[in-house]
């Protein structure tokens, strides 16, 4: 059997409520610093009924930061986030090598799109309605702006989109389809969004708390995050620095309901089985899991149970970064894959904020306090979506 392609993590970039760089990102986590507060650019009749991650910044200054106008807050994050992947992996020329672009969305450029949606059908016809409607809009926008033309797509399978746009990254580079991706994703918050997750009433009014007994819902974010995956003859090529290897991934429906995992977390467990499976190591092997853990009651239980199913009474150091940055949809598992990574170079586990009390169904217990010096050779990190759609990714030192 021939073995498998390595494919390495070179770079990364990021910006979301906790930071608009890596530097600052890390700087918050290592504080143990929430992004998490009041709404402050998105207009919202809710502005003061719910909190959330926002990135901080208006859309002006976002523009003057990316270097471009006239595009929507989703692209712009996108833009920023790849752009900082691609400068932290030293890429100077996107055509030295077989490059592509895997983007991930959610609700794409509603934020734009709202702002249009009634002077549209008030007889108003703008066509920037119509073309900020699509969810792709924005990937090929920022694909355009970096050079990129060898394969460019967009990923939607709810808040799982950006670790499957990771997955499909290194299968074209395993597959010899192409050398070098740039991978992740974007969302920015919306009325849409906001008003549809009041609707599900999953919001908690206060901040989240992720595995905690009194958990109320989530708080939503925002944020993009890209990660800049190379083959191994690529990096042995131009003697790249290696932040992480992709040792394994699994994708798994849960097919159980539209928006709520099954109560024996089936997807979750099959997602994480997969991907060690793919990675070849054992469940004891795993150092820490970076959790889906929305903080809302369905969630938080039906993970924790798949987690307690795979690895009995040795499941691993894990906790939840979600009441760090919020709930950022699509973009959460580039986030939190860069948070993962960000774990491995600083040796660094962040604990699972506002978490006080012991969930009864559960024997686990996820971190609440930060650790420091920890060696860290593989990270899990999860997300779970909306249509039963669950992922896993593990993340190897090296």
């Amino acid at each position: 059997m021939t073995k498998p392609i390595n494919v390495y993590v070179t770079g990364m970039g990021i910006i979301s409520a906790i930071g608009n760089n890596m530097a600052a990102c890390f700087n918050s986590l290592s504080q143990c610093k929430t992004g998490i507060g009041k709404i402050n650019y998105l207009d919202t009749i809710h502005k003061n009924d719910f909190v959330a991650g926002e990135v901080k910044l208006s859309n002006e200054e976002l523009c003057k930061m990316a270097g471009i106008y006239h595009y929507n807050r989703s692209t712009l994050l996108s833009l920023i986030a790849a752009k900082e992947a691609l400068e932290n992996a030293s890429v100077t020329d996107i055509k030295e090598a077989r490059t592509g672009f895997i983007s991930a969305t959610t609700v794409g450029s509603m934020c734009y799109t709202e702002q249009h949606y009634q002077p549209f059908f008030d007889g108003i016809n703008n066509k920037d309605f119509l073309d900020s409607y699509l969810g792709g809009i924005g990937s090929n926008d920022v694909a355009r702006i970096l050079g990129i033309t060898d394969f460019v797509t967009t990923i939607s399978t709810a808040c799982s989109s950006a670790a499957n746009a990771i997955m499909l990254g290194t299968r074209l580079i395993r597959n010899n389809v192409l050398d070098r991706v740039i991978v992740g994703g974007t969302d920015a918050l919306s009325k849409f969004t906001l008003n549809g997750f009041n609707t599900l009433m999953i919001l908690d009014k206060q901040w989240c708390r992720p595995f905690d007994e009194g958990r109320a819902g989530l708080n939503l974010g925002e944020g993009a995050a890209y990660l800049v995956l190379e083959s191994e003859d690529q990096v042995k090529s131009e003697n790249k620095q290696i932040l992480a290897r992709i040792a394994g991934y699994g994708n798994a429906n849960d097919a159980w309901h539209a928006t709520a995992s099954s109560p024996e977390g089936q997807g979750a467990f099959m997602a994480m089985q997969q991907a060690l499976s793919i990675a070849g190591i054992s469940p004891i092997q795993i150092d820490y899991i970076n959790t889906h853990g929305t903080g809302t009651d369905n969630n938080d239980l039906s993970e924790g149970i798949a987690m307690q199913r795979l690895f009995t009474e040795n499941a691993p150091p894990f906790s939840s970064t979600k009441a760090y940055t919020g709930h950022t949809l699509a973009a959460a598992a580039a986030i939190e894959a860069v948070i993962s990574i960000l774990a491995i170079g600083g040796q660094m586990v962040f604990p699972c904020l506002n978490q006080t009390l012991q969930m009864k169904e559960l024997t686990i217990t996820p971190l609440n306090l930060l650790k420091s010096n920890v060696p860290l050779d593989y990270v899990m990190s999860n997300s779970f979506g909306f249509g039963g759609n669950c992922s896993s990714l593990i993340f190897a030192k090296n």
